[in-house]
Formats: structure tokens, sequence, C-alpha cells
């Protein structure tokens, strides 16, 4: 990326993360129809200190993967044809994982929130979570929304840092966030979505895997050697 345009992309990118960290209140706690919500302040303030981190690591080390993780449309070219199915089926499921804790536990109290002890433990796993997805995107570039091969890019295998334990080490942290923000926010119903985001997040790590196997040069030899995709021992 020349030096010409990471000016206008480090603007857009504090535009865009200020538009979104906006929504975040708006979607946890308009449905539950109060701003007195401890829990749900507690993850938002989580999650846009996270959010701030990584856009200013990103800034400054890595520009060319910013301007990708900024391409939020989950349709974009190049990108495999099962993959925009799963995309939209998880956005879907991803909406459900916003709106249906504050329905569930706040505003009808569908069922009884769980205890204080599981809400604050999910707070807490955010933190490594965190970490973890950082030490991620410090090790691989091509990290992308979509399941795509980045010719544009020059895609290559990463074997590296979180890659050496398993194949999909970002799927690994995410699964774990997905279910941790339900619980932290004492939501039984909120699991349903989280676990059907989970579902289709393994069903896309096994067409994802096949993809790469097809078509990703060195890709093979890298998952003899780094068996697991998701869990060391299991998967």
């Amino acid at each position: 990326m020349s030096r010409h345009n990471k000016p206008n992309l480090h603007a857009r990118a504090w535009v865009s993360l200020v538009v979104r960290m906006a929504a975040f209140p708006v979607v946890f706690l308009w449905p539950a129809g109060t701003w007195r919500w401890w829990e749900a302040w507690t993850l938002i303030g989580l999650w846009v200190a996270y959010a701030i981190a990584v856009t200013a690591f990103l800034a400054r080390h890595d520009p060319t993967l910013l301007a990708e993780r900024m391409k939020a449309s989950p349709m974009q070219k190049g990108q495999k044809t099962w993959d925009k199915v799963i995309m939209l089926l998880m956005f879907t499921a991803g909406i459900g994982i916003f709106i249906v804790p504050g329905f569930d536990v706040v505003r009808f109290g569908w069922s009884e929130p769980l205890p204080v002890w599981v809400r604050i433990l999910a707070l807490l796993v955010h933190v490594p979570g965190f970490a973890f997805i950082s030490w991620v995107m410090r090790e691989n570039t091509y990290l992308s929304r979509v399941v795509k091969i980045d010719d544009e890019r020059g895609h290559q295998v990463i074997t590296t840092g979180p890659y050496a334990l398993v194949r999909h080490p970002m799927y690994s942290a995410v699964i774990i966030m997905l279910l941790a923000t339900p619980l932290a926010l004492g939501s039984r119903f909120g699991l349903i979505p989280a676990a059907l985001m989970v579902a289709l997040l393994v069903v896309r790590t096994y067409f994802e895997d096949r993809t790469l196997n097809a078509e990703l040069p060195g890709y093979p030899e890298y998952a003899k050697k780094t068996r697991y995709r998701l869990i060391t021992g299991i998967w």
C-alpha cells in the first residue's frame, strides 16, 4: 500500500470504528428497553477498547490487513459461492446474538438470568480471547472475512504462532467469544443463535479447509504437519 493512500485509509478506519462502536449500545440496549444494564455496558466497553487497540495496531503495522478487515460486506469478489450462503446464514444468526439477550433477561424475562459468577467469568474470558485474536492477526496478514484465495495480496500458507497449534485459530477464538457473549449477558435463550453460529463456523471450517487444500500451494503439506483444524487433539 502506498504512503499516499495510508492517511485516507487511517481516516476511513477511524470513522468506520466510531460508527460501528456507536451502534453497539443500540443493538444491545434497545431490545432490553433500558440503559441500566451493567453487563451490557461492560461488554460494550471491552469490545470498544479492543477495537481501538487493534485498529491502532493495524494502522501502524499492517495497513493492508486493516483495509481487508474493513470490508464489512458478506459478499466479495473472488469469494466461494458456498461461503456466500454460509455468510448470509451467519449474518442472520449474528443479529440474534445481539438482540435476543436484551429481550430475554431484561425486557420480557423469558428465562432466569444466569448466575452472576457465570456472567463475570464470561466477561473475563473476553480478555484472553481478544489477546489470542490479536496474536492471529499479527501472524497472518492474509486474514479475510470471506473464504477466497487472495492472489492480489500474494496469499501464502502461514505456519507460525497460533497456526502451529491448529489450522484455523481465528475460528477457535471466535467460537469461544460467540458463546461467551450471551453468557456474559446472562441469557439462556441467547445461547441458541450462538450455538447456530458455532455450528455454521464448524461447517465453514470444513469447506474452507477443503478449498485451501485444493487451491493454496503448500497447504496440503502444512495440513499433514498441523493435523487439527480447531481444537488440538480433537478436530
